[in-house]
């Protein structure tokens, strides 16, 4: 048993300060003892934070000890240390980001009905199902249910357009979302109802719960889960594991995620330790010769250290450089 857990919840409830709120928030997770990043809002809260078991549970015991959050769903992972390096909670104008401007909507008014894990499976196995990843494209390509669409976006708030483009594929079927936590599914499947679809769900506290669900273990999820922390993924199928991760460089079998080392191109992308190496952490010939380049930088590579790299690969550094 790991001394450790990580928590993701969120709550879409009033909060009427949200700067005092996230003032002694910031306090009381600090007086605690956590980790994590929380976004505040006037329409909720939004957290993944990290801790012992006894910080955890005090922490879970004072936020349901609040009237407006004594039914948030924690959902809780085993640790083996804290997820994250610091505390931070931060106000936004919403406490995920969609930005339907005049057309947002309040999830506690409007939104798809929810469904269990053993719910949710019966949907994955139907063919007249429509199941929707409502996460960003690096996020599926690691890891994602069987059967699901992809959507081709790289963030949250190009989603809306993005179904926008391809309502002809799924007006007539019922849709099905799902997501990490289930915090941007709860906006997303009422924005769908209000464009005009009629069969709307969600999956009930996103791929986690249905991760830990005893009914499901995770079964017909291939790959990992991407989770925005220290971790970069966690197991979901505790059934029949598949590794559907390819890797950028040679699309070989892998799970390891790592940003670009262009800090101006920052793209997520999956790699194998060698490869990284192999090509200086840079998605293309353009990002491994930036003269901003982070692995370079951090491993103290000369010019002709570089040289050298790229003369392996096929490639040369510009005439300039």
């Amino acid at each position: 048993m790991s001394d450790y857990r990580v928590l993701l919840y969120y709550k879409y409830v009033t909060i009427d300060n949200p700067e005092q709120f996230r003032e002694d928030h910031l306090k009381l997770c600090k007086e605690i003892g956590l980790k994590g990043r929380i976004l505040v809002s006037e329409e909720g809260f939004n957290g993944t934070v990290s801790g012992t078991i006894d910080q955890t549970d005090r922490y879970m015991e004072a936020v349901k000890s609040d009237e407006r959050f004594k039914d948030t769903f924690f959902k809780m992972d085993p640790s083996d240390g804290h997820a994250f390096k610091k505390m931070h909670v931060r106000y936004r104008p919403e406490i995920v980001s969609l930005q339907l401007g005049e057309d947002d909507l309040n999830p506690n008014q409007l939104t798809g009905q929810y469904l269990e894990p053993k719910e949710f499976k019966a949907a994955l196995e139907d063919e007249n199902t429509i199941v929707l990843d409502a996460r960003n494209d690096y996020e599926y390509d690691l890891g994602h249910f069987r059967g699901s669409v992809r959507p081709d976006i790289r963030s949250f708030r190009e989603l809306p357009e993005w179904i926008k483009e391809n309502k002809e594929k799924f007006m007539d079927k019922r849709v099905v979302t799902y997501c990490t936590g289930g915090v941007r599914c709860e906006k997303l499947t009422g924005w769908l109802l209000k464009e005009g679809f009629e069969e709307v769900a969600q999956l009930h506290g996103g791929i986690h719960h249905y991760g830990t669900a005893p009914e499901t273990q995770g079964a017909m999820w291939d790959g990992k889960m991407y989770v925005f922390d220290e971790r970069i993924s966690v197991d979901i199928n505790r059934v029949d594991k598949r590794v559907i991760g390819k890797d950028w460089f040679d699309e070989t079998p892998c799970e390891r995620y790592v940003n670009c080392g262009n800090p101006f191109c920052n793209r997520q992308m999956i790699t194998s330790e060698e490869n990284e190496h192999k090509y200086l952490r840079g998605c293309s010939h353009e990002c491994r010769v930036h003269p901003e380049n982070r692995y370079v930088k951090e491993h103290d590579l000369s010019k002709d250290e570089v040289e050298v790299r790229l003369n392996k690969i096929g490639e040369s550094l510009p005439e300039k450089v």
